[in-house]
């Protein structure tokens, strides 16, 4: 009797194992994942910024955003930094928005960051990887181009130059 009850339990727990990981392969594979694409809207979030301020990307409506996923461990996101810092003033005064969302680090690190490049835009802690999923994000530096009716106009991957960054504002002016 023992051990039919044993066996029963053992193809009860093997059948449940089974499950789960159809289950994931299912949703894995089979399901739609919905990225943000060039001309979608961008999907609003709520982060707060180093010195607690939250910021709503819908409250930029009416401005170009520069939304930039970046890491302090990241290199081409170190490089282009400090040209994103000298733009940001030109460009703020013309509407454009820099928005940086590290990806979920320690705040400790990105005020160390922030402060030895001088950084004036406001940074974002994406603590949960909510906000870099919800944009599917995948290498670092990822940058989203959005204009001021929330549109996403390109999304660039990779280190940029001075000049690209600044034909990408450029580009995102009301």
């Amino acid at each position: 009797m023992k051990k039919q009850q044993r066996l029963v339990m053992r193809t009860a727990i093997l059948l449940v194992l089974l499950a789960a990981i159809g289950y994931t392969i299912y949703t894995n594979f089979f399901t739609e994942k919905t990225a943000v694409a060039v001309g979608s809207t961008a999907p609003d979030f709520v982060l707060a910024d180093l010195k607690g301020h939250e910021h709503r990307l819908s409250d930029y409506r009416g401005k170009g955003v520069f939304l930039n996923f970046w890491g302090t461990w990241c290199k081409p996101c170190e490089r282009e930094m400090p040209y994103m810092n000298e733009l940001y003033p030109l460009y703020q005064k013309q509407g454009v928005e820099i928005l940086a969302v590290n990806v979920g680090e320690p705040k400790l690190s990105v005020e160390k960051f922030a402060e030895r490049f001088g950084l004036t835009f406001p940074i974002v802690i994406d603590r949960q990887d909510q906000v870099l999923n919800a944009y599917n994000v995948g290498p670092l530096p990822t940058t989203f181009l959005i204009d001021k009716n929330g549109e996403v106009k390109q999304i660039i991957t990779g280190t940029m130059t001075k000049e690209d960054i600044e034909r990408h504002l450029e580009s995102i002016k009301p």
